[in-house]
This record gives C-alpha cells, structure tokens and sequence, in this order.
C-alpha cells in the first residue's frame, strides 16, 4: 500500500508540475498574442501617420514646382524685358549721338551766322555814314533807293533779331541735350545694378534647384526605408504564422523583439531626417519669400526704366522740334543771302552813280 501511495503522490507531483507548465504556456502565449496585437495597432497608426504624411509631403512638393514654374515664368519675361529696354537704351545713345553731332553743326553755324551778322552791321555803318555826303548832290530816284535800302536794312535788322533770339533758344535746347545725355549714363548704370540683380537671383534659382535635388533624393531614401519597413511587417507576420510550437517561441520572440527595436531606431533615424527635411523645406520657402520680394522690387525698377524711357521720347520729340527750327534757320539764311545779293546790286548803282556825278 505504501507503493501505491508513493506511486500516486509522483503522479500527483508530476501532474502538479505538468499543470504549472502548461499555465505558464498559456499564459505566455496569451501575453505575447496581446503584445503583438497591441504592437500591430501600433504599425497601423504608425502606417496611416506615414501614408498621411507621404500625401502631405507630395502635395508640398507639387505646389513648390508649380511655384518654381511661375518664378521661372516670371524670370523669363523680366529677361526679356530687360533686352527690350536694353534695345531700347541702345537707340535712345545712337539718337543721343546724333543729336550730339547735329548741336555741334548747330554750333559751328552759330558762330559762322554772328561771324556774318557782324561783318554785315559793319557794312551797313559804312553804308550809313557813306550816304549823307552823297545825298545832297543825288538826284531824286537815287533817294528814294537808299530809303528803300534803308527799310531793307531795318528789316534785316530784325530779322537778325529774330535769328540771335532763335539762338538762344537752341542754347537751351543744346542743354536739355546735355541733360538727356546725364540722364542715359544714370540710365546705364542702373541697368548695370539691374544685371547684378538678375545673376544674383538667377544664383539663388540654382541653389533652390539643387535644394529641391536633395529633398528628392531624401524622398527615395525614405521611400526605400519605408519599402524596408514593409518587408519586416511581412517576415514579422510570416513569423507569426510559424509560431506554433513551444520550444521556437522563445527565440522567435526575441528575434521578433530585436528586429522591433531595430525597427523603432529605423523609424527614429527617418523620423529625425524627416525632421531635417521639413526645416530644409521651410528654409526653402522663405527664400522663395525672399525671391518674390526681389522680383517686386525688380518690376519695380522696371516701372521706373519705362517712365524714364517715356521721359527719353519726349526728349527726342524736343529734338525733333529743334531740327525743325534750324530748317527753318535754313530758309532765312537764304533769304539772308538774297538780301546780301541785293545790298551788292544797291551798292553797284551807288557805284555807278557816284562815277556819274563825278564826271
């Protein structure tokens, strides 16, 4: 009987031992079942925060090539303006030039006019004061000439009057000349800052490329992690799967652990990029910011060119007014110069009719 009951308390031992093993199985199953459940929700929230994510990041970037686009636009029709008012700056010198060449001749036949004028009131006093000694002996068609003379010469001396006065008034156009030409050298400066801008802008439009560069080379780095990610989801679920016996559950739990932790520093490592890269991004934005504010500036520069263009064309209205004028100094010179002819036909009859009383 004492066999039997040593036999029955083994049993009773081994089925004691049996029943604490098999609860903690079950309760290590349990526990592993609802950590990973729980680690699973975990990836799904993780999951959804990256697919939110990758949608934002992708709107982002979209909206930035847009804007780069309309900023290239921008830049291409302020190129292009800029030649136009470069074309324009470039006629506006060579008619600065012709008109410098033009006031030269104008100068030139200003003082070939006085030079005349002058040798012409020389004459008229010697023909003043030539007249009263041979008028008492004249007879009376010869008077009635030199009054003609007379009025003639007080004509001419008006018409002198009007010619000095004509003068003057190309004096002031020869210094609105100058004024033009001090105009188009500030003009010329202006566009040498205006290019200066330009490549200093076209330098940042380079820089914001090779910004946008990296961030798409961080996208593919974060696609291929995510990429990575996946995979370890899909050998983390196979895993689960083979977990069937007791004996590999202790190791594939540990492996599982590793890989999660591995996992995690993965996802802390990209968390930490796509930090970077949001402030890389935000960096960006502020330059095109920056960018824009210089544009507006430029078009505001640019507003200010085409009023002083404006200014040029009236300008060369002025000067087109001038040689208008000296066509018109044309015209009297020669009849200046019929005048001349008719004083040497007056003085050939006085001539003449000198010999006469002389003889």
């Amino acid at each position: 009987m004492s066999a039997t009951l040593t036999l029955s308390v083994f049993e009773i031992i081994l089925l004691f031992f049996g029943a604490i093993i098999l609860g903690i199985t079950i309760h290590f199953t349990i526990a592993s079942r609802r950590g990973l459940k729980a680690s699973m929700s975990d990836k799904d929230e993780v999951n959804k925060f990256r697919d939110e994510w990758k949608s934002r990041y992708f709107n982002d970037i979209e909206l930035k090539d847009k804007e780069q686009s309309i900023l290239k636009d921008q830049l291409n029709e302020l190129k292009s303006q800029m030649s136009a008012l470069k074309d324009q700056f470039a006629e506006a010198e060579e008619n600065a030039n012709i008109y410098y060449i033009e006031s030269d001749e104008m100068r030139k036949e200003n003082k070939r006019l006085k030079a005349e004028l002058e040798a012409m009131s020389q004459v008229d006093n010697t023909t003043i004061t030539s007249t009263p000694d041979y008028a008492r002996s004249s007879r009376p068609d010869y008077l009635e000439q030199l009054s003609i003379a007379q009025n003639n010469l007080l004509e001419h001396n008006e018409k002198i009057s009007q010619l000095l006065s004509s003068i003057d008034i190309i004096r002031e156009k020869e210094e609105w000349h100058r004024e033009m030409v001090r105009n188009n050298e500030a003009l010329a400066l202006e566009i040498a800052d205006l290019r200066m801008k330009l490549g200093e802008k076209e330098k940042e439009v380079t820089s914001i490329k090779q910004k946008e560069h990296l961030t798409k080379e961080m996208t593919s780095m974060l696609d291929n992690a995510y990429n990575e990610f996946n995979v370890l989801q899909g050998k983390m679920q196979k895993l689960e799967l083979q977990v069937s016996s007791s004996k590999m559950i202790n190791m594939e739990y540990e492996d599982l652990k590793e890989t999660y932790h591995k996992m995690n520093r993965d996802y802390d490592e990209q968390k930490q990029r796509l930090q970077q890269l949001l402030t890389d991004n935000q960096q960006a934005q502020s330059q095109l910011l920056e960018t824009e504010d210089k544009l507006r500036e430029a078009n505001f520069q640019r507003q200010q060119l085409q009023k002083r263009v404006a200014y040029l064309e009236e300008l060369n209205s002025d000067m087109q007014a001038v040689s208008d004028a000296n066509k018109k100094l044309e015209g009297q010179l020669k009849r200046i110069g019929e005048l001349e002819s008719m004083l040497h036909v007056v003085a050939e009859e006085r001539d003449e009719l000198i010999r006469k009383v002389d003889k």
